[in-house]
């Protein structure tokens, strides 16, 4: 979730209101890099959160992007092999089977 600089209020919002939520690692902008990120030193840049269990990150990215109903879903795995990616790379829609099957396959 792409926020100007409210990242932090929103994810303390949201994990009050979300059962089975927590709030992750938080990263911060340091001085390196502050001529074109122009945050304070210390300031939250991304905050890792879960709601109800579903990984979500906040980013303090600036205004360039409005914050809005779009929605990007984190997948984590404990490995991934190279025929799944493959598999993922050649597909126009997301086919479920196929990447079960790849996974299968190894």
């Amino acid at each position: 979730m792409w926020f100007d600089s409210d990242a932090e209020a929103a994810v303390n919002f949201y994990t009050s209101i979300f059962e089975n939520s927590q709030i992750g690692k938080i990263s911060r902008y340091g001085e390196a890099g502050h001529e074109i990120h122009g945050r304070p030193a210390g300031t939250v840049m991304t905050i890792e959160f879960e709601l109800n269990g579903q990984a979500f990150t906040a980013l303090n990215g600036g205004p360039m992007f409005r914050f809005n109903e779009a929605i990007s879903f984190q997948v984590r795995c404990e490995s991934q092999s190279e025929s799944v990616m493959k598999a993922l790379l050649q597909m126009k829609k997301i086919d479920i089977e196929g990447l079960r099957q790849a996974s299968e396959r190894g």
